[in-house]
């Protein structure tokens, strides 16, 4: 079985190599500092246009947090060609869709349409890039969607409840201290001048990277880039993010109080950020833990020992040093101190015992399917294109990752388990209902 499964991934690797490889993505950059990424792939009609904004959470400050996520909600309420609601109008009369989602450090809008529409989809852009309205009657409209946006988010997820208290307590210095949305306070109190200023910081085109993939072609892409995105004017780079957040010296805790069945527990460790050289070994620890009942934390603690009724990690693409998450809700009658002991134990035989050689290896085969499943569409090649260009520093290193896994060895999986699992590098959340007991 184990050669089988080998020989299914050196097939299908090979095959996905020779429909894409790193040769494949051609670059170019605008005289406004606007980058461009473009993927030629015939296979289907249609073809997508991914705007990665280098602007997220991080780079807010307390008087202004949440305006990364509020010009999300904007960005689709007009401009000076097209009106209100007029974006998503002329997307879907053009048979095409879009969405957007922001993060502590980007913010990113993705377009999917005909080839046919291609150059709609970039004077969409150009307009709502070069001429976004500010009205203040749809700021207001806006601010009270986010408002209601965070209370329900906070009313209805203990998992948003419980994160928030914990990258607050987690994180001292850092921007990651608040949360995406952004404080209810802030988001009552921001003026007209604070979205003009910000919106002209960091929606600026020398402040993105765009990815295109699909039936299109390089000239033609350049000729509509020229055509709608180059006149509009740089702007003076943003700051820098320089705030470090210092070493934390011992475990912090934090209980947060909500009707719940039973308890929540969230325990985060600091991690370096995504260009560190032990990034692989730690998204293979992340598989290692909770990707399927097989895995360490599930069969422990959800089939053998019947601790938990949910248990997950997650470990993320981040600019700065972030969290490594561990998720777990207790099952019924069981104390979250039970749930909590029960995860260390199992990170303990990680620390002294290490991983097995076939753990090791059915985690770099998921990866592998992982990896290439990803790039097999055309959303998937621009998303990852995209992701690696922003947080690897180079779109290339894609191409490279499924050698990276490979390197990992039994050794670093443990080292790096011993090196950031430590008592005095965790925060530790618990929410539950009865904060007394």
């Amino acid at each position: 079985m184990k050669r089988l499964l080998c020989f299914l991934l050196t097939c299908l690797s090979s095959s996905l190599y020779a429909q894409m490889k790193a040769e494949d993505v051609k670059t170019f950059t605008l005289k406004n500092g606007m980058k461009f990424l473009v993927i030629e792939d015939n296979s289907i009609p249609n073809a997508n246009m991914y705007l990665f904004y280098k602007v997220g959470s991080r780079n807010e400050h307390p008087g202004i947090t949440g305006l990364s996520h509020f010009f999300e909600h904007m960005m689709f309420n007009g401009a000076k060609k097209f009106g209100p609601k007029m974006f998503d109008r002329t997307m879907e009369f053009n048979g095409g869709a879009n969405n957007a989602y922001t993060t502590q450090n980007v913010t990113v809008y993705t377009n999917w349409f005909p080839v046919t529409a291609m150059e709609t989809i970039f004077d969409l852009e150009a307009d709502r890039i070069s001429s976004l309205s500010i009205d203040p009657k749809m700021v207001e409209s806006e601010r009270g969607v986010v408002l209601s946006e965070r209370s329900t988010g906070l009313e209805n997820s203990p998992w948003n409840l419980l994160g928030d208290a914990v990258n607050a307590t987690a994180f001292q210095e850092h921007p990651y201290h608040w949360t995406v949305i952004g404080y209810e306070t802030d988001i009552k109190n921001w003026t007209k001048e604070d979205l003009e200023e910000y919106f002209r910081t960091y929606y600026a085109p020398n402040n993105a990277v765009v990815v295109i993939s699909g039936n299109v072609k390089l000239d033609e892409v350049k000729r509509m880039a020229q055509k709608y995105l180059e006149p509009i004017p740089a702007q003076k780079q943003p700051n820098v993010v320089h705030l470090v957040e210092p070493p934390q010296i011992g475990e912090r805790r934090i209980l947060v109080q909500k009707e719940v069945a039973t308890p929540y527990i969230l325990i985060g460790y600091h991690t370096p950020d995504t260009k560190s050289k032990d990034f692989y070994a730690l998204d293979i620890l992340n598989s290692v833990l909770t990707s399927g009942n097989t895995s360490r934390l599930y069969s422990a603690l959800v089939d053998k020992k019947q601790l938990a009724t949910s248990v997950f990690s997650d470990f993320s693409e981040s600019f700065d040093p972030n969290l490594f998450q561990i998720y777990g809700i207790a099952a019924k009658g069981v104390k979250e101190s039970d749930l909590e002991n029960a995860i260390y134990m199992e990170i303990e035989k990680i620390k002294k015992e290490g991983i097995t050689s076939q753990e090791l290896q059915k985690v770099k085969n998921q990866k592998l399917m992982e990896f290439y499943n990803k790039i097999e569409t055309i959303n998937g090649k621009s998303n990852n294109i995209g992701t690696y260009e922003l947080f690897f520093g180079d779109y290339k290193k894609m191409f490279n990752a499924p050698a990276e896994y490979e390197k990992v060895s039994t050794e670093d999986v443990k080292k790096v388990v011993n090196e950031y699992f430590k008592k005095s590098n965790r925060t530790v959340g618990i929410l539950k209902a009865n904060v007394e007991e």
